[in-house]
């Protein structure tokens, strides 16, 4: 038996095992990816504490749940500026201790946005994409993150915490992939390709 099979039957790792699952259920978009969700599923497996428990860097490796809003009647997606990283990201934040994926995304999703969460039905309650980013400047950190798709009209959202971030935008796909990547999340090129990929493929269905 393997150190994963081990978990996934151990009642005591049940946010581990079902990490792990959620891991194994992400398809890589190209090398990059697949070589994150190896590392991931190692770190995991490996019984490393997972949930970052003092800010900014306890554990120098942590969960993060991310979750980029898609308003699909528009064909637009949220990127919001992220005060203390200086960059266009999508919104989100750290998975508590014990806490599911899914349900950071919902608990941050109303903190930041002021919305409800609703899972997109090009992903359901599952993450489309999985990046491993070591952070910038001092006290830097490695954020594992899941990257989850939700949607909604880009009309409910009239507010957003402005102590997290200084604006919001709306974006189409070949916006996003225009930006310069210095102004963005490192990974928000190969997200957004995936995603075009992923919807194309659901609207084909």
């Amino acid at each position: 038996m393997t150190s994963t099979d081990r978990l996934l039957t151990t009642p005591d790792d049940r946010p581990r095992a079902r990490l792990l699952e959620l891991v194994s259920t992400i398809e890589p978009w190209d090398d990059l990816e697949r070589t994150h969700l190896e590392a991931a599923t190692q770190w995991v497996a490996s019984g490393a504490p997972l949930y970052r428990v003092r800010k900014p860097d306890v554990p120098a490796t942590h969960l993060v749940s991310y979750f980029v809003v898609l308003d699909d009647t528009r064909g637009q997606l949220l990127l919001v500026a992220h005060r203390k990283a200086g960059l266009w990201l999508p919104a989100g934040g750290h998975v508590e201790p014990g806490e599911d994926p899914w349900a950071a995304v919902v608990r941050e999703c109303r903190e930041e946005l002021g919305i409800q969460a609703v899972a997109s039905p090009v992903t359901g309650e599952r993450p489309l994409f999985l990046t491993i980013t070591r952070t910038r400047g001092q006290r830097a950190h490695t954020d594992v993150s899941l990257w989850y798709l939700l949607e909604t009209d880009a009309h409910t959202i009239t507010s957003y915490d402005q102590g997290e971030f200084n604006a919001i935008r709306w974006l189409t796909d070949e916006q996003v992939i225009e930006e310069s990547a210095e102004l963005l999340d490192p990974h928000m090129h190969r997200f957004t390709r995936k995603l075009q990929h992923a919807r194309t493929r659901k609207h084909r269905g």
